[in-house]
């Protein structure tokens, strides 16, 4: 697990990444997404999405607090897997999340499941669509 602190050490984000057997790439992310920790967040989604087609699922969950610049990295995160021909899911069951999406008109931009289960269950779904004849 990662740990990202501020200067002053009082508050933390921390995220966590683990491989699900279907080969996505989970990270769990937890507290506040805020100006202080994205450069570093920013930094490890990036090289998480230097491959090729990746396939990454960011677990919203714990997350009590995102401000514009946790949104920001969100989008760069999202705009990094689209140009590498990959996919990002994100789960969330927040309904203050959900809104700031539809508020920011970026509702339809991101695939969002309530739980990791559904997100990667539907993986698996895509997957068998594409190599099922027609």
């Amino acid at each position: 697990m990662s740990v990202l602190m501020d200067d002053n050490h009082t508050r933390s984000s921390t995220y966590r990444t683990t491989r699900a057997a279907d080969g996505s790439t989970v990270v769990t992310l937890c507290g506040e997404l805020d100006l202080l920790v994205v450069p570093a967040l920013s930094a490890a989604l990036d090289a998480l999405t230097a491959v090729s087609r990746p396939d990454l699922v960011l677990d919203l969950r714990p997350v009590s607090f995102i401000d514009c610049s946790g949104l920001g990295v969100l989008c760069r995160a999202h705009r990094r897997i689209r140009s590498r021909h990959g996919r990002l899911r994100l789960v969330t069951s927040d309904r203050a999340f959900r809104r700031l999406l539809r508020c920011t008109r970026l509702s339809g931009v991101f695939e969002v499941y309530p739980g990791l289960a559904e997100a990667l269950a539907d993986r698996a779904l895509v997957a068998e669509a594409a190599t099922s004849p027609l």
